[in-house]
């Protein structure tokens, strides 16, 4: 197997680098998208969630081909449809190598790290080539077709700001995302300090101190005898005329919990999945589970499919010119009810023949037979 259309060499016009920065710190969202994928994705269970249960559906996705047996049908495997859903999601862009055969003929493709993906343009701004950056390593593929084959598939989604790159959904979700990994950060400090909030030692004599060593001494005794989920509940012995007074406001009063249940809508609605079916509450959109799920199917995950069959039958028409790939819509278990009153509704069509009603459907006619 063999990559044609990477070139060593390379002689740049102009250099256009995604708008992606180093992380930020302190308490702002993260700016990088390597950063926005560890908050937003890694370490946020809702946007995992989300991400996986939108990458696994257009995995399983069955398709139609030209024939039960074409080639192309071995291309797109659940694992590279998973891959590329997943970096459309995030990044908006997806990268597909072909690598072709002894033949000269598709053998695979592979999807390539949109974030290592850089974009050469002429002097009028048209996409000259792309460079893949790995390390020390530059690959150079050409870009756009120019009579010898396409030399990679770019896959992206709409970008207002961008001519040439797509817009993912992690910097959307990011910051909703930051909020939740705070909030349980915050819970898991508070369990650490025995699950109660803090509060401050008061003098009972008005004017009275510490000394420096009294107070070096009762913050060592607190830190090793009071924190802790080991010593929580445990009794606290005051002396000195030492009185503890409660100070933090307590999460109910903070509305905690329904701040961490809003940010998490905001997540899984950045990455187009219905809360219902990540178990959060307070969904009053959908009016069950089923119809939560038809949602998902036509509103994210069927765009997202057709946009890859798309640009994946253009890709491979070089070599199959009559190529179409696309949705087996009768193979969806979620679509199912939809389907069946599509179908009930044209069987009732008295005044259409059985070829314009298999038509309708998407079937192939018979020939004229009833």
């Amino acid at each position: 197997m063999r990559w044609p259309f990477a070139e060593k060499k390379s002689e740049p016009v102009a250099w256009r680098f995604p708008g992606f920065a180093v992380a930020s710190s302190g308490g702002e969202p993260p700016a990088g998208y390597e950063a926005q994928v560890r908050e937003a994705y890694m370490r946020n269970p809702v946007g995992q969630r989300a991400v996986r249960m939108v990458a696994d559906a257009a995995s399983a996705t069955p398709l139609i081909v030209d024939g039960a047996a074409h080639p192309a049908a071995a291309l797109l495997t659940p694992f590279l449809m998973e891959t590329v859903a997943t970096h459309l999601l995030l990044h908006g862009n997806a990268f597909l190598e072909t690598g072709l055969d002894h033949r000269d003929m598709p053998a695979a493709l592979w999807a390539l790290r949109p974030e290592r993906m850089a974009l050469e343009v002429d002097a009028r701004g048209w996409p000259a080539a792309w460079l893949y950056r790995l390390g020390t390593k530059t690959v150079r593929y050409r870009a756009g077709g120019d009579g010898e084959g396409m030399a990679l598939l770019h896959v992206r989604t709409a970008n207002p700001l961008d001519d040439h790159m797509g817009l993912g959904c992690v910097a959307a979700a990011s910051e909703p995302a930051q909020l939740l990994n705070q909030a349980a950060r915050w819970n898991r400090s508070l369990l650490a300090n025995a699950a109660r909030p803090s509060g401050a030692l008061v003098m009972e004599e008005n004017g009275a101190t510490l000394s420096a060593e009294q107070f070096d001494r009762l913050r060592d005794e607190i830190e090793a005898g009071f924190q802790g989920a080991a010593n929580a509940g445990r009794p606290m012995l005051l002396e000195g005329g030492l009185r503890w007074q409660p100070l933090a406001l307590t999460p109910a009063e903070m509305d905690f919990a329904r701040l961490r249940e809003a940010a998490a809508r905001e997540v899984a609605l950045a990455f187009g999945v219905p809360p219902m079916l990540l178990g959060l509450p307070g969904d009053s959109t959908h009016a069950n589970y089923a119809e939560a799920n038809v949602s998902l199917w036509r509103l994210t995950v069927l765009p997202l499919v057709a946009r890859v069959l798309a640009a994946a039958s253009q890709h491979l028409r070089q070599w199959w010119p009559e190529l179409e790939l696309a949705v087996d819509m009768d193979a969806i278990p979620a679509l199912w009810g939809d389907r069946e009153r599509l179908w009930r509704h044209v069987a009732a069509a008295d005044f259409l023949s059985a070829d314009e009603k298999r038509a309708l459907l998407g079937w192939s006619d018979r020939g004229g037979v009833a």
